[in-house]
């Protein structure tokens, strides 16, 4: 099985989560679509993928657990969602995976970790280490509790960033953002025509950014683009895709032509 755009399918992959489609249009989390994302993850291990997580969702969790329909602007509020939803977060997944007999390993990062040389290659070592545990697939999370980078938009900025890291630091062949967009659309509100591939991120590219609009999530098409040029200037290509469209990981997989690639 091939690809066209990089020759042979890439073994190792990062794959984002975003919080908007994991949770529905209320704010809740969707719990059949971690099933699916789930299955498809597996899916992609059986064809002899190595796979790592990086997911989002754990204020979303906090905020449901709460009964908030709006994300909270207050440090002291934001990090005590996080606080609440990330052991849900895991719960789900660990369920999630626990039906094909996988379990989940949870990776929760600053940036001070990945800032420091000899914590950096420990993360490495560790990633290794669980990627050669067969059963076992690493989620990667910012740990918003004791770091407030993410929360307020600094340092990582938000998980696009993070994933971004992670896919270096793991030496990926692919990173893949899965969001509510379908990827980078020639309207800045995400209409019009899809662009298929991207090989230079300038002026006319980044005037088709735009924010997003859920209570629930942080960033946009702009923290995708700081994403793409991070692992292109590593040599490694990021697509976006939508994450619901059915069984998106395996279309990928396959080679089918799905959402936007960035090339390095």
């Amino acid at each position: 099985m091939s690809n066209p755009l990089t020759g042979p399918v890439p073994k190792r992959w990062v794959v984002k989560l975003g919080t908007g489609i994991l949770s529905d249009g209320n704010g809740q989390v969707d719990l059949g679509q971690i099933e699916q994302l789930a299955a498809q993850v597996v899916e992609l291990r059986r064809l002899g993928h190595e796979v790592l997580v990086v997911s989002s969702g754990a204020v979303g969790c906090g905020m449901s657990l709460l009964g908030l329909k709006r994300r909270p602007t207050a440090m002291a509020e934001l990090q005590a969602c996080a606080a609440l939803g990330q052991p849900r977060l895991m719960r789900l997944y660990d369920e999630a995976f626990g039906r094909s007999g996988t379990r989940v390993a949870q990776v929760l990062l600053t940036y001070l970790e990945l800032d420091s040389r000899s914590l950096y290659g420990n993360i490495q070592r560790s990633v290794e280490h669980l990627l050669e545990l067969r059963s076992v697939v690493p989620i990667f999370n910012e740990n918003d509790v004791v770091s407030y980078d993410e929360l307020i938009g600094a340092r990582f900025g938000d998980n696009d960033q993070l994933s971004a890291h992670i896919a270096i630091l793991a030496r990926a062949e692919r990173l893949i953002i899965l969001s509510n967009i379908r990827g980078l659309a020639t309207n800045s509100d995400g209409t019009g025509r899809l662009i298929r591939d991207v090989r230079k991120i300038d002026a006319k590219i980044q005037k088709l950014a735009g924010g997003t609009q859920s209570q629930t999530s942080v960033g946009g098409m702009i923290s995708k683009f700081k994403a793409a040029r991070l692992v292109n200037a590593a040599g490694i290509p990021m697509q976006i895709a939508h994450g619901r469209q059915k069984n998106v990981l395996v279309s990928i997989c396959q080679g089918e032509a799905v959402g936007t690639i960035f090339h390095p």
